[in-house]
């Protein structure tokens, strides 16, 4: 007997559970009140990558000289600047609608949808009327939405959301962002490159990252031009003129500052979207940090699963998110899948870029693994001179006890394509050996992993032995 599964939302989650179903035989009702694609395509990743490569062109026609290359009086066009992006995500929407068009055994359902109980869905149709879909199983991938913090002054004009901010043509002269998370250094980073003055008030940098970053990072920023100020909570937010104006406070010092900018960016984080879906009428639990799920992702309601960024495990990444879409259709569907949320890229889209995987450095000593760590510098490779980006690094972690790769961690020229490859060593359990003796290609970026791997034995060529103390 055929399954019938609802997926509701159409994101990186969504849609790619709904694909994984279809192809193992499943009848899918896929439906979405707003964009295929989800925030990720049309609020998020995508639209980022896409200033992101703007920014990377700015900052390199600041710097033309040094490649000799004079050029005078470039400007950014903001509304090309739209323009682009809106085309980018126009293309892949269009591309994943017609991937799911594709699939006779998937119905699109443009609407938003209500559980009436595990196997009865009830949507508002976005043409108006409403239709009860009949399923044996539902899948929730509502995702996320922008949070606001508890600051006085957030409701006022000119505080806005990243959702906001990527709707504008114009490039704020003075951009305050506050938050020091993801979402508030890609923005902050971007900006400052696009021309806007940015004033940065992140209580703290990437809380989960290795400490080494945590430390570099606002020094390549102050480099970019940008204002920072470390460990500090904003208090207020007030209206100056027609600026506006933040008071914050620092934590760890009894001392406040006043900032006065055009637009407040409010980065504060990501909340689960579970408005209008009936959980507490089903008895699905839930909370501020999302839908309480297994080790499966099912909820308290057996047959009712949630996937990415609306359940309550915290990883709120795209990949993850359709990671777990093909786990909960292979185990409906009777396989047997495997899922290894302790190893997954987290990928930081600054300039430089940030790519960490496995463990970091602080997690390895508070798990009391014996270890040994090797650092090789971009300065030492030619491909990163090449590019004229010879600045940061690559750090590798590896357990002492059975010589396996346990962590990585890079700073430096498109840190979050090199990441893979230790992805891939980690989550297949290799040794360092297994790496070492892969050839590498010369001259790629490439080889700087290579060689901290090589580090990690004292078999580097490029980097210098310790000097031995005299005696």
């Amino acid at each position: 007997m055929t399954k019938n599964i609802a997926v509701i939302g159409a994101g990186p989650g969504g849609y790619v559970a709904a694909i994984r179903g279809a192809q193992l035989g499943a009848n899918i009702y896929l439906i979405e009140d707003r964009e295929v694609g989800g925030t990720c395509l049309n609020r998020g990743c995508i639209p980022t990558k896409a200033y992101f490569k703007n920014a990377e062109v700015m900052k390199d026609l600041k710097r033309s000289e040094e490649f000799g290359i004079t050029i005078d009086n470039y400007r950014l066009d903001g509304k090309a600047l739209q323009e682009r992006k809106k085309t980018i995500v126009g293309q892949l929407v269009k591309g994943i609608e017609q991937l799911i068009s594709s699939y006779d055994n998937i119905e699109f359902i443009p609407g938003k949808a209500s559980i009436k109980d595990k196997n009865t869905l009830l949507v508002n149709l976005k043409d108006g009327g409403t239709r009860e879909v009949a399923v044996d199983n539902i899948v929730i991938a509502t995702g996320s939405k922008p949070t606001m913090t508890e600051t006085k002054g957030v409701d006022l004009e000119g505080v806005i959301t990243s959702d906001d901010l990527l709707e504008m043509e114009e490039i704020p002269e003075t951009l305050i962002v506050i938050g020091g998370g993801v979402i508030g250094l890609e923005f902050a980073s971007i900006y400052q490159e696009l021309g806007s003055q940015v004033i940065l008030l992140p209580s703290r940098i990437l809380k989960d990252v290795d400490k080494e970053i945590s430390r570099r990072l606002p020094m390549f920023f102050k480099k970019q031009g940008m204002e920072v100020y470390a460990d500090i909570r904003a208090k207020e937010i007030v209206k100056e003129g027609d600026k506006l104006k933040v008071v914050a406070k620092y934590k760890k010092k009894d001392e406040e500052i006043e900032v006065i900018g055009d637009k407040v960016l409010i980065a504060s984080g990501r909340g689960p979207v579970t408005e209008g879906l009936n959980l507490d009428g089903i008895g699905v639990e839930y909370d501020r940090t999302g839908i309480k799920v297994s080790d499966d992702f099912e909820t308290t309601v057996q047959g009712i699963y949630a996937i990415g960024d609306v359940n309550d495990l915290g990883i709120q990444l795209a990949h993850v998110a359709s990671a777990q879409g093909i786990y909960v259709m292979e185990k409906l569907m009777g396989l047997t899948p495997d899922i290894n949320l302790d190893v997954y890229p987290n990928c930081v889209f600054t300039l430089p870029e940030v790519a960490f995987v496995g463990l970091t450095e602080e997690e390895i000593k508070e798990k009391g693994i014996d270890y040994k760590v090797s650092k090789f510098l971009f300065a030492a490779n030619g491909k990163a001179l090449t590019l004229g980006e010879g600045e940061g690094f690559i750090k590798v972690f590896a357990s002492k006890e059975d010589n396996k790769l346990i962590g990585v961690t890079i700073l430096g020229p498109h840190a979050n394509d090199l990441i893979h490859e230790g992805a891939l060593a980690i989550s297949n359990g290799l040794d360092i050996d297994s790496i070492a003796r892969t050839i590498h290609a010369h001259p790629t970026l490439g080889e700087a992993f290579m060689e901290a791997i090589h580090g990690l034995e004292d078999k580097s060529i490029h980097i210098a032995p310790p000097r031995k103390r005299r005696r």
